[in-house]
């Protein structure tokens, strides 16, 4: 047995690799066909046929299948002789669990052939759903090997050989079949629809059509092909193939054939061809027509139809007219059996073709008109030669403005157009006209001498222009000269000949030039033309004329004129005749009147006719005089002023003054003038050239000229002297001069002063003078203002200046300190500014002292001392640090300075703590600085500062730390006296007792009286100290009721005393009333209250409040929230009504009584509109105190107390009840008012003695409140530091006051307040504590200012461990966590 094996990939993925073989040998009596299926089809239709097969056809059946993730078919089929073998199956469809997912129409069939197992034989294996399914796989040999490629959804491999029954219909036999008519080849166009006739007699077997080769199934819809249909009457026999919208993939032959049946064997119709005609896509060129063509090349056109069947034919055309001699030839197209048609042809370009288009048509049969695509030429081709409008004529003006137009008709593209001017390009602009196929470019010259014989040119060129297309023209410039220059002298002396030129620049035509003088034309002219400029000729004209005095002041003109352009250019100028003045005179003061020198004067000169005006000048002695004033005219003539200052040359002078003009003749008029003057000049001359201190010296002075005779003086300084007097000597400027002597013993301070000579004139009270600088050598001097002490700041620079004088000035000095010389140049501490002066930079200490500078010169050698004073900023040192002192006796803190100066007052004291204390005594010994206090308290302990400020910063500071020391005190307030604990041998309690005392302080223990012996298991001691605080803990493990409820005694001792405090451990109870219950604060709607609390009994406690007024029914109630909190709001209050209020404290045991022996607060809330008032600091518990309207109120409501009194016998015998089981415990009533009364708050949630202090401390002395201890529990004192300060120091985990002040700046949200009646509710409540970090108290404190010293809040003390620590305290969830008395057993 042979079998054939089906496989393809999962999920529909596309068979990529071969198949399996299937191997049918001759002595086969069967063949397993295999079909695995991954639930992708639900249909196979299958028919099994054999001339001895039993079965004409076999059904499967899907009961018959196991349905899993892949469908697997196993089919034997009897194998005997498979002439003709097709087998197809078919599965109808899977039951709903496993419903496919693919559509049903789609069909499989195989198909084996052959007449012996010898022969060779085909298997075909097509999916009928795919119309691009690829050619089936054959194979041909002795063998049969099956493959088939590319389905999308098979998955085949071997299953169970024995899963199908085979179901076989079996039809009667008939007669022998045969076609009436066969299809026969057929050719329609593509979309049409083509029918081919099949029509069968006696059709007994199954008909099929085949195409090309597929089976396409015996079903006349035939699934998988919807185009395709089998038409006409069955019952006729007629199986006519339909094909609508035939398309190229029906281009094939088809069969029709007729199955075997059991009366007639199998027939073939002869292959039909179905040709299906394509018609061509539209055509398209393949030319180059990015580039133009270029006129009068060739150029090769192609054109393709593309994708036709049959070949398409095509034609070209170029505008219309059909172009000859193309050829045609075809390729393959993108489809097989589809033709591209190319069609070429060489088109020469023209001119006219610009612009034209060219036609491709295609038609073959499948078309009823060709299509066609066309494209339009472009062609290049060169333009018309230029031509130039607007120049009619080659002569032109000059400066006329020239408007050219070139112009090139014709070429593609147009022509680009420029100008050039012998051969410089003038212009690239033009414009392009479409329309009339033209370039234009226009040219607007300013036509200039310089364009005289210009060729101007216009070129026209394009992208196919071979060369340059151009038209050319030269122009003729007439212009006149540029200038006409007239040249020679127009001024001339009266019968002298005047001789001139006129000369005209460059012109075309030359000029001809005329001479006129006023109105009358010279002919006395000589001319001469030669070429000029620009192509012209330049002309000069030379004339001469003798002159007379008439004709002073006629125009001579030159005129040049062009006969080209009819224009002329003249020449004017003013023709001057010069002739002498006729008569010159002064005006000055009389020559014998004498005038003092630097007098003013004023010496005129007059003038009269001549031409031109004449010009005046003044001379003294012959010289000219320049700072004569300008010369003026008046109706005559011209006059010039002199003005004079007088100087001693003036003297007896002449001054003359001279008229003359161009004319070159002279006239003169003089005079003197009578000067006194003082001396003219002085000199003093001494007798010796090098002058010393000592000597004598001698000085002759001598005055020049004067007029009249001056008198010689002396002076030096603030002192006159009278010299020896000569004869006097006659001298210049007709003066005298004078000479004196003078004779001086020379000093040091002669140096540098002059000596004075003047001479003096009586006449004129005033006098010439002087000096002689005196240059006197002697050795250094030092002045009186040197100073000898000189003052400077440590790490500043000092400077020790030198005051000194001596001649000559080439002094060195040398300075020494300490007897040693100082080498300035050398030490970079050291430094120089004027080579005399000492610079110390970074003065320390080391440099004060005496410093001695030694001055020399050539004269001798001089010295001084200097002191040098440094002061510094100061430093200090306690004497003695700390500072130990006892309680009550007097300290003394000390601290020495190191400074300089030493002032009175530089030492001041300052308290390093946070608290005010009054400062001891301050007085001061030279650097040392000393506070004394007297009868020191605990309070003066802590750090001081020593600070010393002598005026030099920085101020220096030293602290010194005061420690008073004092015997041992213990703190005692009730919160320490008791402490329970469950007595049933299961629990621990921590008796703690904690002093503060200095020196170190040591404690022992007793227990009933004895001393505790800490060696048993059951008892453990240790101590914790800090600063001043030491803490003593024992701590009771397995507490027995009967061992160790008792009095522990706690003794503390140091050297200097002790104290000793009984601390009772008791049994776990109800907690103690609060007390000193008052009010912080009220406003129209709320009320701020405080308390203190009692004894929790050994458990956790909370607080709740209690509150009547008037209209209530009975009592409300709030519980306090944190649970532990001291200080409560109570909110939601109505204005202007009086409340009572209380307060108790309840745990896990009960609840106490109410605060303060049932005490009520009263408290009226304010007006709405009242602004919020300063609380009230009475505690009383009554209503005392309050305003006089609320009597009347009270009045009101006693009626209602009245009624309530009942009420409260029941409450007060109930409480007494209550303390009577409880007193033995608690201690009388006046030992909880003292309680009370020592302001403790309880916090605790231990088994421990140790309360929350609400006592306010000193943070820097570390001290306590307890003054007076002795060793009685009830004759404690205690201090109040309410006005010292506002600073706490919590022992337990501090809780925020809940007062709702404007100023709180830290909000603790609270939960809404629970009011309710008076139901007592004995069960444990859930606490819920916040977390605070301890800080500055400040944070946290809310009163208002004035509030802060009367009442006290939680506070921390300052040691390594806290004193007071916090325990949560859980509900009791079983019987064992019961406190013991609650647990049913007896103590």
């Amino acid at each position: 047995m042979a079998a054939v094996l089906w496989q393809a990939t999962e999920a529909g993925a596309p068979i990529r690799s071969s198949g399996q073989m299937a191997v049918v040998n001759a002595q086969a009596q069967s063949v397993d066909i295999i079909l695995s299926s991954s639930m992708r089809k639900d249909n196979f239709s299958g028919l099994c046929q054999s001339p001895q097969n039993p079965f004409s056809s076999i059904f499967l059946s899907p009961s018959s299948i196991r349905f899993s993730r892949s469908i697997t078919l196993l089919v034997r089929v009897p194998f005997i002789s498979p002439s003709a073998y097709p087998l197809s199956i078919s599965l109808p469809p899977s039951p709903p669990l496993y419903q496919p997912q693919l559509s049903p129409s789609s069909s499989f069939a195989w198909q084996w052939s052959g007449s012996t197992l010898a022969d060779s034989a085909r298997a075909i294996c097509r999916s009928g759903r795919q119309k691009d399914a690829p050619a089936p796989w054959r194979h041909s040999t002795g063998l049969l090997e099956v493959r088939c490629d590319e389905m999308d959804f098979l998955s085949a491999w071997i299953v169970s050989p024995s899963a199908l029954p085979f179901l076989c219909l079996i039809w009667g036999t008939q007669a022998q079949q045969a076609f009436r008519s066969e299809p026969r080849n057929l050719t329609v166009r593509m979309g049409a629809t083509a029918v081919l006739r099949c029509e069968v007699l006696r059709a007994s077997g199954t008909v099929q059509w085949v195409k090309d080769g597929l089976l396409l199934g015996p079903q006349r819809s035939l699934p998988g092909f919807p185009r395709y249909s089998m038409i006409g009457n069955p019952k006729r026999g007629q199986h006519h193939l339909q094909i609508e919208n035939a398309q190229l993939e029906d281009d094939t032959f088809y069969e029709c054939q007729v199955g075997r049946s059991e009366s007639s064997r199998a027939i073939i119709s002869s292959p039909a061809w179905v040709n299906v005609q394509i018609p061509p896509s539209k055509p398209y060129f393949e030319v180059d027509m990015a580039v133009p063509w270029v006129a009068g090349k060739k150029y090769t056109v192609t054109c393709i139809a593309p994708d036709a069947k049959t070949e398409a034919e095509v034609t070209l055309y170029k505008d219309g007219v059909e172009l000859t001699g193309s050829e045609s030839f075809t390729m393959s197209g993108s489809k097989d059996k589809l033709l591209n048609t190319h069609a070429e042809v060489t088109v020469t370009a023209l001119n006219s073709d610009n612009g034209k288009q060219l036609t491709c048509h295609a038609k073959n049969p499948a078309l009823f008109r060709p299509v066609e695509s066309t494209m339009t030429m472009s062609v290049y081709y060169p333009p018309q030669p230029p031509v130039i409008v607007g120049l009619e004529r080659e002569e032109v003006k000059a400066e006329r403005m020239l408007t050219l137009e070139c112009v090139s008709y014709g070429g593609n593209p147009l022509a680009t157009l420029h100008w050039t001017k012998n051969g410089d390009v003038l212009s690239t602009t033009w414009e392009e006209d479409i329309v009339v196929q033209k370039s234009s470019s226009i040219l607007n010259l300013k036509i200039t001498p310089a364009d005289n014989q210009a060729v101007l040119c216009c070129e026209s060129v394009n992208l196919v222009s071979l060369l340059p297309l151009s038209v050319t023209r030269k122009i003729t410039v007439l212009f006149e000269p540029a200038e006409v220059i007239l040249s020679g002298s127009t001024e001339v002396i009266e019968g002298q000949e005047l001789s001139l030129s006129c000369y005209a620049t460059s012109s075309n035509p030359p000029v001809q030039i005329r001479w006129w003088l006023g109105y009358k034309e010279l002919n006395t002219t000589d001319v001469i033309v030669e070429e000029g400029d620009n192509g012209g000729m330049t002309t000069m004209s030379n004339m001469t004329h003798q002159v007379s005095r008439e004709e002073d002041g006629l125009k001579l003109t030159c005129e040049a004129f062009n006969q080209g352009t009819h224009f002329s250019k003249t020449q004017i100028t003013k023709l001057s005749v010069y002739h002498p003045p006729q008569k010159v005179w002064l005006k000055a003061p009389p020559q014998d009147v004498p005038l003092r020198s630097g007098t003013k004067v004023r010496l005129i000169c007059f003038s009269t006719g001549g031409n031109p005006t004449a010009t005046v000048t003044w001379f003294k002695n012959g010289k000219k005089v320049a700072s004569a004033l300008k010369q003026t005219s008046f109706d005559m003539g011209v006059a010039r002023e002199l003005v004079l200052v007088l100087i001693p040359s003036d003297n007896m002078a002449t001054y003359r003054c001279d008229a003359t003009n161009e004319a070159m003749k002279t006239i003169s008029a003089h005079t003197k003038l009578m000067v006194q003057f003082t001396a003219v000049s002085m000199k003093i001359t001494a007798d010796q050239e090098v002058l010393r201190q000592g000597q004598t010296l001698t000085l002759e002075c001598v005055s020049g000229s004067s007029n009249p005779k001056a008198d010689i003086s002396w002076s030096l300084g603030p002192l006159r002297f009278q010299g020896v007097e000569s004869q006097p000597k006659k001298t210049q400027f007709g003066g005298v001069s004078v000479s004196s002597s003078l004779s001086l013993n020379l000093s040091s301070q002669h140096h540098n002063q002059r000596a004075i000579c003047q001479a003096y004139s009586h006449v004129l009270a005033e006098g010439a003078n002087t000096f002689f600088k005196l240059n006197v050598l002697f050795p250094p001097e030092f002045s009186p203002d040197q100073p000898t002490q000189v003052q400077v700041v440590e790490d500043d620079m000092a400077t020790i200046p030198l005051l000194f004088s001596a001649n000559p000035e080439e002094v060195s000095c040398v300075w020494l300190h300490r007897r040693e010389k100082l080498v300035i140049e050398r030490d970079l501490h050291y430094d120089s500014s004027d080579a005399f002066s000492l610079e110390i930079k970074n003065v320390t200490r080391r440099d004060a002292g005496v410093y001695t500078v030694k001055c020399t010169n050539d004269e001798g050698v001089n010295q001084i001392s200097i002191m040098l004073d440094v002061q510094y900023a100061p430093g200090v040192k306690a004497e003695k640090d700390p500072v130990f002192v006892n309680l009550g006796e007097t300290a003394d803190l000390i601290c020495v300075a190191d400074a300089n100066p030493i002032i009175p007052d530089m030492f001041s004291w300052k308290w390093l703590g946070e608290e005010e204390v009054e400062m001891g005594e301050e007085t001061q010994e030279e650097e040392s600085g000393l506070m004394t206090i007297h009868n020191v308290t605990r309070a003066d302990a802590g750090l001081y500062q020593c600070i010393v400020n002598n005026g030099i910063a920085p101020p220096a500071s030293a602290d010194v730390q005061l420690v008073v020391q004092f015997k041992p005190e213990l703190q005692k307030g009730p919160q320490w006296r008791k402490v329970a604990s469950r007595g049933d041998g299961t629990a621990t309690a921590e008796v703690v007792c904690q002093a503060e005392g200095i020196p170190r302080v040591d404690f022992t223990w007793e227990k009933k009286g004895v001393l505790m012996d800490f060696a048993n298991p059951r008892y453990e001691q240790r101590t914790v100290r800090e600063g001043s605080f030491h803490t003593s803990k024992v701590q009771v493990v397995n507490v027995s009721s009967v061992l160790d409820y008792a009095v522990f005694s706690c003794t503390a001792r140091n050297s200097l005393g002790e104290d000793r405090l009984d601390i009772q451990l008791v049994s776990t109870s109800h907690p103690d009333p609060p007390t000193l219950f008052r009010q912080v604060s009220f406003s129209h709607d709320s009320v701020t209250l405080e308390w203190i609390p009692g004894f929790n009994g050994g458990l956790r406690q909370r607080f709740r409040i209690r509150y009547l007024w008037e209209r209530s029914a009975s009592f409300l109630y709030v519980d306090v929230f944190p649970p532990s909190a001291t200080v409560f709001t109570v909110t939601d209050l109505q204005p202007l009504t009086t409340y009572n209020f209380s307060v108790n404290a309840l745990n896990a045991m009960g609840e106490s009584g109410y605060a303060d022996n049932n005490a009520v607060l009263t408290i009226t809330t304010k007006d709405m509109n009242e602004l919020e008032g300063v609380p009230t600091d009475d505690d009383s518990v009554g209503g005392a105190g309050l305003p006089a309207y609320l009597t009347v109120v009270f009045t009101m409501v006693f009626g209602v107390l009245l009624v309530l009194n009942s009420l409260g016998c029941f409450f007060g015998l109930r409480w007494k009840k209550r303390q009577g089981q409880t007193g033995g415990r608690q201690g009388s009533g006046l030992d909880k008012k003292k309680n009370g009364e020592e302001g403790s708050s309880q916090s605790t949630v231990s088994n421990s003695n140790k309360y929350e202090s609400r006592e306010k401390i000193n943070k820097a002395a570390q001290s306590t409140l307890l003054i007076d201890s002795e060793s009685e529990t009830d004759s404690n004192v205690y201090e109040s530091y309410a006005a010292e300060s506002s600073h706490y120091y919590p022992t337990g985990d501090y809780m925020p006051p809940l007062s709702p002040l404007p100023e709180e700046k830290y909000v603790t949200p609270l939960p809404h307040n629970h009011l309710y009646d008076d139901v007592r509710d004995e069960g444990l409540y859930q606490d819920v504590l916040p977390s605070f970090r301890p800080s500055h108290l400040t944070m946290f404190d809310h009163r208002l200012p004035h509030q802060r010293n009367d009442w006290r809040s939680p506070s921390y003390p300052q040691g390594p461990e806290r004193v007071r620590e916090f325990m949560d305290v859980r509900q009791p969830q079983r019987d064992s966590d019961l406190p013991f008395e609650l647990q049913g057993e007896l103590v």
